[in-house]
């Protein structure tokens, strides 16, 4: 329904006392729009919005949300909608009163990379995401893990087939994006739900240079849950340009208090694909043959768009693969660790060997037959064998220690080491504490091993 606004100037000054409309100035009406929003101003030049949901559902959760955003006002670095006041509506449900929050709206389209706006983005981001997911329970939205979060977007996408709009080969890409469980392994976190460029207000010291720009307050908190973060950086993904997308990126990688799991991106972009399917069927649910005529043709585009292009997995291109296996072409060095204590080679004096650090590796399975005993893949078996004593070593000796040092004492045990000797480089021994292991190696193995929920801190 259309309101007129007259109308919804009195709504405004039946919610809050005191308010004696001057002005007032509504937003354009669509029909796929779920309030109707109105700016007033006041006798006392304050300024005021005023949204009156159109049906039952939108007006159940713009009340869900009143509840948070009381919460969020006291926890985030940037302001969101708080209400003064409610009105009931003639047709059910109430509608509310918010004071105006100043900002220019963003488009993430012309959001600049580097230091300023696009960093500022980021930082907001995080702050939301650090938040306590207690604070959304206890304001009573919705909480889903990454399997329970995986399992109803499928069930979206089994309700979009029904429809018989949506190309069959998109409908095999997202399943099998849906249904490849290490793209979704991820720690449940709050989100926004529906952060695009119209919910982000950002203000500027100086409006020609966008480095003074900060993020001022972020609004439309409807779709607010416990979920996955990747659904905030949908439409930035979708819209940014690259470089803008990995400024923001950065900006929150560093502010978290988790780690990003390395699929976010890939799955903001899945996540931006699947939206196409729900105004699709939000248009179906209204009968609108029009917007369903657009929403189908739009389908085909993508359908063409994403079999064009065949480049390797990135989030600028195209793919849904895991990043985690598309970018990775060799395997990287196995750490060692206190397991593999005792098959190290004997370190008594041998010089080091320059290729140590194939020791360290899986074998090939095409390994020369002389390869030494020490690379075999171990036998549980046959552990004591794994370093053979020199032939004019004591018989008594365990065959698992290392021959002494010539010049050492006899009384000493071999694994003994002279406290003013030279240390030794023995190629990644777990005892090498001083050992420095490059970052990169770190990199990798951190990204295989990260769990969903293991908390990390931010880098420096």
């Amino acid at each position: 329904m259309d309101r007129s606004p007259a109308f919804l100037a009195a709504l405004a000054s039946a919610a809050v006392p005191g308010l004696d409309p001057v002005s007032v100035e509504a937003l354009p009406s669509t029909p796929e729009q779920s309030f109707d929003v109105a700016f007033v101003q006041d006798g006392e030049h304050r300024r005021w919005v005023v949204r009156a949901p159109r049906t039952d559902v939108a007006g159940a959760e713009m009340d869900r949300t009143v509840p948070l955003l009381g919460l969020l006002g006291r926890r985030l670095p940037f302001a969101v909608p708080a209400p003064k006041g409610f009105v009931a509506l003639a047709e059910g449900g109430r509608a509310a009163v918010y004071p105006y929050l100043p900002g220019l709206h963003l488009d993430f389209a012309e959001l600049p990379p580097g230091p300023g706006i696009a960093a500022e983005l980021g930082r907001a981001i995080a702050a939301l995401h650090n938040t306590d997911p207690a604070v959304f329970e206890e304001a009573g939205l919705p909480s889903y893990d990454a399997d329970a979060y995986r399992s109803r977007r499928l069930a979206e996408l089994d309700r979009a087939a029904e429809s018989g709009r949506v190309p069959t080969t998109l409908l095999t890409r997202w399943e099998t994006a849906l249904e490849d469980v290490s793209l979704w392994r991820f720690a449940p976190t709050p989100t926004h739900g529906d952060l695009t460029g119209d919910q982000v207000l950002a203000v500027f010291t100086d409006d020609s240079d966008a480095s003074t720009g900060r993020i001022r307050a972020m609004t439309g908190w409807e779709d607010a849950k416990v979920a996955d973060p990747a659904d905030d950086f949908a439409a930035l993904v979708a819209d940014g340009r690259p470089e803008a997308v990995e400024t923001v990126l950065e900006a929150y990688a560093h502010a978290r208090v988790e780690r990003p799991d390395p699929n976010l991106l890939v799955r903001a972009r899945l996540v931006a694909e699947l939206g196409l399917l729900a105004t699709l069927m939000a248009a179906l649910t209204r009968k609108d043959a029009g917007v369903v005529e657009v929403l189908t043709t739009q389908l085909r585009r993508l359908d063409d768009a994403v079999h064009a292009d065949e480049q390797p997995d990135d989030y600028r291109r195209t793919s849904l693969a895991p990043v985690g296996v598309a970018r990775r072409t060799t395997r990287p060095p196995a750490l060692v660790d206190d397991d593999d204590e005792e098959e190290l080679p004997e370190v008594g004096g041998a010089e080091p060997d320059a290729g140590r650090g194939a020791d360290h590796a899986e074998p090939d399975a095409d390994a020369e037959p002389e390869r030494p005993a020490d690379q075999a893949e171990p036998d549980p078996e046959r552990r004591a064998d794994r370093a053979k004593p020199d032939a004019d070593a004591d018989p008594e000796r365990p065959a698992d220690q290392a021959e002494p040092d010539a010049d050492a004492d006899p009384e000493r045990p071999a694994d003994d080491a002279d406290p003013d000797a030279e240390p030794e480089d023995v190629g990644g021994s777990p005892g090498d504490t001083d050992r420095e292991v490059p970052a990169w190696l770190e990199i990798e193995h951190a990204e295989d091993e990260v769990t969903p929920g293991e908390r990390r801190a931010a880098p420096e």
